[in-house]
């Protein structure tokens, strides 16, 4: 979660979102890949965290199906990261803030554990929340 905050941090530096993230290696222990909101700097909407992190696992993978691997994000995916979580096939999301405006993962909605869906991550919370919220409540603040 360390390293997903210093990624939320680079994100804020650039005008976004302080969230980041990182994609763990099945190991646990090996970073993959990792990244932070990149909306206002790319024009992107779909630029989140979680995405781009996913994405550059991928890459780093050569394998879209990122079984075994771990998402740690600073706040609960959204409805989209939600849905990129569960089609990526990561086999656990771990996230620090709550997010009960919109979050996807427990909060707001649970669509990562929707039985519905043909893979369903576990899910582990508010690692480091006070922090990863602390971030965000200042971020806002000066807005």
């Amino acid at each position: 979660m360390r390293l997903a905050l210093t990624e939320a941090a680079l994100a804020a530096r650039g005008g976004d979102v302080p969230v980041g993230a990182v994609v763990l290696a099945p190991d646990g222990v090996t970073v993959l890949a990792a990244g932070h909101n990149e909306r206002e700097a790319g024009g992107d909407p779909t630029a989140h965290a979680e995405v781009l992190a996913l994405r550059r696992a991928a890459a780093e993978t050569g394998e879209w199906r990122l079984t075994g691997c771990t998402l740690v994000v600073t706040l609960e995916p959204c409805t989209m990261c939600a849905g990129a979580l569960v089609q990526s096939r990561v086999d656990r999301v771990v996230y620090g803030a709550r997010d009960d405006k919109a979050g996807a993962a427990g909060s707001l909605w649970d669509v990562v554990r929707d039985r519905r869906l043909n893979h369903r991550p576990e899910v582990i919370e508010g690692v480091l929340a006070d922090e990863c919220a602390g971030l965000l409540t200042e971020f806002f603040r000066t807005r």
